[in-house]
């Protein structure tokens, strides 16, 4: 038997991630030049080698839940409750089918990192409109849903790196972003909240 909820979550991450992988092949096909899963940026890479084994844990851990009984107690959930789980599993459903609509608004600008010799295009339409990182938000909202259906002492290690380094990545971005775009990006950031919604009505460039 396989716990419903925890596996909910695994294959929406395993889809998330096999779609992240996918663009990132594709802007590498169609623009010539890289995704930035592993920056060119010195600061980027080292970040990598502790984001991405968070990462590996988040994508496997709901696995682990769903189908082993006894797990060890580093990956054993510290409670349970069936009713979080399930609306747990709702959002994570959720957050997946509106980051798919961030991917399509980002296009060729959407990329992993920091590469400090690229220019992308400044997308600040559809969710971009309400927020600066629709994508970083989302992803908060799926560690946290996984976390809450799951809280073993390894998820919440994975969690706690996860959503620091987000909150680090995006201030990263914007510094990078000002120094490319100059006024106009630094307008945006003063009318658009950095993962919730300053106002109900969208951001027009002036």
């Amino acid at each position: 038997m396989f716990r419903v909820p925890p596996l909910i979550i695994a294959l929406v991450l395993t889809y998330y991630w096999a779609r992240v992988l996918r663009l990132a092949w594709k802007v590498r096909r169609l623009t010539g030049g890289s995704s930035s899963m592993l920056p060119a940026e010195k600061l980027g890479k080292i970040l990598r080698v502790i984001w991405y084994p968070a990462v590996l844990v988040w994508a496997v851990h709901p696995y682990v839940t769903a189908f082993v009984a006894n797990p060890p107690a580093l990956v054993r959930p510290l409670w349970s409750n069936v009713v979080i789980s399930w609306a747990a599993a709702a959002t994570a459903v959720a957050a997946l089918a509106a980051t798919t609509v961030c991917w399509k608004r980002m296009g060729k600008s959407w990329r992993m990192g920091i590469n400090p010799e690229e220019k992308t295009q400044l997308v600040v339409s559809g969710p971009y409109a309400y927020v600066r990182h629709p994508i970083y938000a989302l992803s908060s909202i799926l560690m946290l849903a996984t976390m809450l259906a799951m809280l073993s002492p390894l998820m919440l290690a994975a969690g706690i790196v996860h959503l620091v380094l987000l909150q680090w990545e995006a201030r990263r971005e914007e510094k990078h972003l000002a120094a490319q775009h100059g006024q106009c990006y630094i307008d945006y950031c003063r009318a658009v909240g950095r993962f919730i919604p300053r106002s109900l009505k969208p951001y027009t460039p002036a």
